[in-house]
């Protein structure tokens, strides 16, 4: 049986989690609207106030956090003490892709439209090898199709950024394969992750056999009931996905043929994120109840772009 360890409490629908170097983990807290920091010892300090709803993060090249701020997006609901998340907040104004300095706790906005459309709630992001940020927009419907994106491609310095995919349904976690040649997409709604070839810096080849009008492949398509949230990749290639209802982690083969579930004591599995020395530690939010666990890892992380 895998040992899950606490590593903290009381956080505020955790979301985002990235290992820092120094043992820390950094994580924003969605209902708090805040990226905070999870020190070894259990100690939590909010880094930065981001306004909104911050619900992604990565590190950069330069030291500094990116987050995607899904801009208020989700209405909170305590049910029997699970924080629970509604879509449709009457004070949700738009999202945006922020950068964070984490010594300061200044936040800087670098996109909040692309090609004069407003973004509507940016939910996870990935750096690439060329330095770009690969993003979901959890906010966009199919039917917003060919008006809004769901998956887009930004420059970190905020000089440039571009649709990439219309057409997918609740678009939330992102992640690139150990060689970047293979984009990964999860869809909550669904249940289903899809899979494009990157043919360049935001740039995807679209399978002429797919069913779906956004031209993915599908690579897992998951049992009734799953819904998926954000993803990392691992080491050896397979897609590790948080999984909400059955809640747990979700990983499967680079080939979509096999499949683990690994199941954790909260319905709302929000993220993965890999870190120690060896990067066998996974660190994952738990968010229903507030927390952030760690288990040792049967395979090693992916190192990331950043």
């Amino acid at each position: 049986m895998t040992e899950v360890r606490e590593l903290a409490t009381g956080l505020k629908f955790p979301e985002g989690p990235v290992a820092l170097a120094d043992g820390s983990v950094v994580l924003v807290e969605i209902a708090r609207a805040t990226l905070s920091r999870v020190f070894p010892d259990g100690t939590v300090e909010v880094v930065a106030d981001c306004g909104g709803g911050p619900n992604g993060a990565a590190l950069g090249a330069d030291g500094r956090v990116y987050v995607a701020n899904n801009g208020g997006f989700f209405d909170w609901h305590d049910l029997d003490g699970l924080t629970v998340p509604a879509h449709g907040s009457a004070g949700h104004v738009g999202g945006s892709i922020q950068r964070v300095d984490l010594d300061s706790g200044e936040v800087e906005t670098l996109y909040v439209e692309c090609g004069g459309v407003g973004l509507v709630a940016p939910n996870d992001l990935v750096f690439d090898a060329h330095g770009g940020i690969w993003f979901t927009d959890h906010g966009v419907r199919p039917d917003h199709h060919p008006d809004r994106p769901g998956v887009l491609y930004a420059a970190a310095d905020g000089s440039s950024i571009s649709p990439v995919v219309y057409g997918t349904d609740s678009t939330n976690g992102i992640g690139l394969s150990p060689e970047g040649d293979r984009l990964y997409v999860a869809e909550t709604t669904s249940g289903r992750v899809w899979v494009w070839d990157v043919t360049g810096p935001g740039q995807v080849a679209v399978d002429p056999s797919s069913p779906a009008t956004h031209g993915g492949t599908l690579l897992y398509d998951a049992p009734e009931g799953d819904l998926f949230d954000s993803l990392a990749v691992d080491g050896e290639g397979w897609v590790c996905v948080a999984t909400i209802a059955r809640g747990g982690i979700t990983s499967i083969r680079p080939d979509g043929g096999e499949a683990h579930h690994l199941a954790l004591d909260d319905p709302i599995v929000t993220n993965i994120c890999f870190g120690g020395d060896d990067l066998r530690t996974a660190f994952i939010t738990a968010s229903a109840f507030g927390r952030l666990l760690a288990v040792d890892w049967p395979r090693a992380g992916l190192r990331l772009n950043g």
